[in-house]
């Protein structure tokens, strides 16, 4: 596949990734305090799967990870902002088990495509641990915020997500400035304004 049409498709994802982000920002800033709206968990689901698939087309496996990790709590938040069960019958299932078909297909399908993941040779062994890890940690923000809100039976997005964003994106930064990843670096660039804003917000409003 062309280079152009695999970049759009990363880049279309990021650009849905930031409209999640700056709608969300928009919202708090006009209450003055940390809002998730709706829309946040519907462009975030849109969008990981974008990004899954740049993932495998870049051969990727830290992108891969990151996205297979974070897909389905994405789905479990709009669960409990009761948007999924609006979504029609047909895509809640596409959405369930289309990434799900693509790892099979291309596990049992395309074995050396999945040697290629481990083993690209323009990713060295230490930067691809380094894009790994940072995207675990990335991805661990999404966990911490989905234990949250089952305990408080609510979706939002509290403290500890905002700084783990902020570790993980500056990790991931890191690893698109070396790995070169024009859609990486754009996307986490801007992440990082928004998500020191929202921790200072919710510090603020617990002052």
């Amino acid at each position: 596949m062309k280079d152009w049409i695999i970049y759009s498709i990363g880049f279309f994802a990021q650009i849905l990734f930031s409209s999640r982000l700056l709608i969300q920002w928009v919202t708090s800033e006009k209450q003055r305090k940390v809002i998730t709206p709706k829309t946040f968990w519907t462009l975030s689901l849109i969008a990981s799967f974008l990004l899954f698939i740049y993932g495998y087309l870049r051969l990727d496996f830290a992108i891969m990870l990151g996205q297979s990790l974070t897909y389905f709590i994405y789905i479990r938040n709009l669960q409990l902002q009761g948007q999924w069960q609006k979504f029609p019958k047909l895509v809640q299932v596409l959405l369930f088990i289309v990434p799900v078909l693509i790892v099979v297909f291309y596990y049992n399908n395309n074995k050396i495509d999945i040697e290629l993941l481990f083993k690209n040779e323009a990713i060295p062994s230490w930067l691809l641990i380094l894009g790994i890890v940072a995207q675990v940690i990335f991805t661990l923000r999404f966990v911490y915020q989905w234990i949250h809100a089952e305990r408080h039976k609510e979706s939002s997005l509290p403290m500890g997500f905002w700084v783990l964003s902020l570790i993980g994106a500056t990790l991931i930064l890191t690893y698109a400035i070396i790995r070169k990843d024009p859609v990486l670096f754009t996307g986490h660039l801007f992440g990082l304004i928004i998500y020191a804003r929202n921790a200072y917000l919710i510090r603020q409003n617990n002052d």
